[in-house]
């Protein structure tokens, strides 16, 4: 059964949202963020709103989603989204630094070559002590930093009970894992 789909979006006051075709710009505080969305999309006042005519379910599931990912895109733009990981060596000492593009690990499990974690951008990485704190106000962007520095340090062929050496996340945008 078709029907008509109306998703609205409440935007703050200290956010400001620009749509120019499909790519909609939202600026705060904390950061700038532009993404491409590929429905009917339209600005009145202090609201983002998404609509489709004689929709299906798919529209409504496609509308449900890039709501979400609005209301993640205002919620960067105000707080920003922060990921923490800890850096963890029971056999050999590491050495972990942060460059402008890179995280580079050194001396894991006793390896000369030095392994890397792409840092995409607009994402900030600070390293204090063995706490590896990752920062941006794109959600998307902010996790997969994080999940790239965590899988620079995968271990094959030896066994994860006695090899427990890693860079593993332990706090994920706001959130502590358990």
């Amino acid at each position: 059964m078709h029907q008509d789909i109306k998703e609205e979006i409440e935007i703050p006051t200290n956010v400001d949202a620009k749509i120019e075709g499909s790519i909609l710009s939202i600026k705060g505080p904390n950061g700038e963020m532009k993404k491409r969305i590929m429905l009917k999309i339209s600005h009145e006042g202090n609201k983002i709103i998404i609509e489709k005519k004689n929709g299906t379910k798919r529209d409504k599931n496609m509308i449900k989603t890039n709501a979400a990912l609005i209301r993640n895109m205002v919620k960067g733009a105000l707080e920003g989204y922060d990921y923490s990981l800890q850096v963890c060596s029971v056999h050999f000492p590491m050495n972990v630094s942060a460059t402008k593009d890179f995280v580079i690990v050194k001396n894991f499990l006793g390896e000369t070559k030095e392994r890397k974690a792409v840092i995409l951008p607009n994402v900030k990485v600070e390293i204090k002590g063995d706490i590896v704190k990752v920062h941006s106000a794109d959600k998307e962007a902010a996790g997969q930093t994080a999940a790239n520095i965590e899988s620079a340090t995968k271990v094959t062929n030896r066994d994860r009970r006695i090899f427990q050496d890693g860079i593993w996340m332990i706090e994920k945008a706001g959130k502590a894992l358990e």
